[in-house]
């Protein structure tokens, strides 16, 4: 293997997890990548194209996306309005095709790294209207009657928050990983990526007492890596004392974000 993961300055990554890029880059699959908010599924696809010295091209999918929004779009409109006004080139067709995300991964000169994010937000079909185009690198565009191939097959990472399930069609042409949330160990090393030389003791007793949240019972929206280290960034800007998280959550607001879960962690401090 000539380019291998192996995370970075900025990204704490498993083993598992490095391995299972390596695999994906080896076997020249998607990588589908799970887990709960705050696990770094996103900031995977950063870590990689840094660590590898590739460009990132990220294509944020919505619940109105369609796969045609990713190869490319046929301003008519423009054309139209260009017609009216005597506009020159006007019968030069490709000047109103505009590459979508994956086209413009296919068009680049060198390899890229192509974030395809929250791919379970948009329908059913999208997944299954990518396939070809991930398959065989390339797509028609019947307007020019051109078909663009990709010059350098990109790596491609895609995200799922697991709000629907993915096609088996489409799960079977990807390797798939699941990224557990940090224990309190992998978790310290994350918060020296941020913090540095925070104060020791502050580090421990905020990851006793965020874990401690984490594993109550009533707490419907588990407060995730981005919440603690916002969390933090408060204790320090409010100069709390480490010992007092012995005793209190100040700032919960910033950890837990609905007013059934405060109230749980009331009751659990009474």
């Amino acid at each position: 293997m000539n380019e291998t993961f192996r995370g970075s300055s900025q990204y704490v990554a498993s083993e598992d997890l490095m391995t299972a890029v390596n695999i994906a880059v080896t076997l020249e699959k998607p990588l589908l990548i799970k887990g709960e908010p705050g696990t770094g599924k996103t900031m995977l696809a950063q870590a990689v194209a840094d660590a590898l010295g590739k460009q990132l091209i990220i294509w944020n999918v919505k619940s109105t996306t369609k796969a045609q929004d990713g190869l490319y779009v046929y301003d008519v409109v423009q054309r139209l309005y260009d017609s009216q006004f005597g506009t020159h080139g006007v019968d030069d067709i490709a000047r109103y095709i505009k590459m979508g995300k994956l086209g413009e991964a296919f068009q680049a000169e060198e390899q890229v790294v192509l974030l395809i994010d929250e791919i379970d937000k948009a329908d059913l079909e999208f997944p299954n209207d990518l396939l070809w185009e991930l398959d065989q690198m390339e797509f028609y565009i019947p307007e020019t009657k051109e078909t663009v191939k990709a010059k350098h097959r990109p790596i491609v990472i895609i995200t799922s928050n697991a709000e629907k399930e993915l096609p088996d069609a489409f799960l079977r042409r990807c390797v798939f990983h699941y990224i557990e949330f940090p224990d309190q160990e992998q978790m310290e090393q994350i918060l020296r990526v941020h913090f540095g030389d925070l104060d020791g003791r502050l580090i421990a007793q905020a990851l006793a007492a965020f874990y401690w949240v984490r594993s109550l019972r009533e707490v419907e929206k588990k407060p995730s890596t981005s919440e603690l280290v916002d969390w933090l960034r408060a204790l320090v800007a409010g100069g709390v004392d480490p010992q007092r998280l012995e005793k209190e959550i100040p700032f919960a607001g910033v950890l837990l974000k609905k007013d059934k879960d405060l109230r749980a962690l009331q009751r659990a401090r009474r």
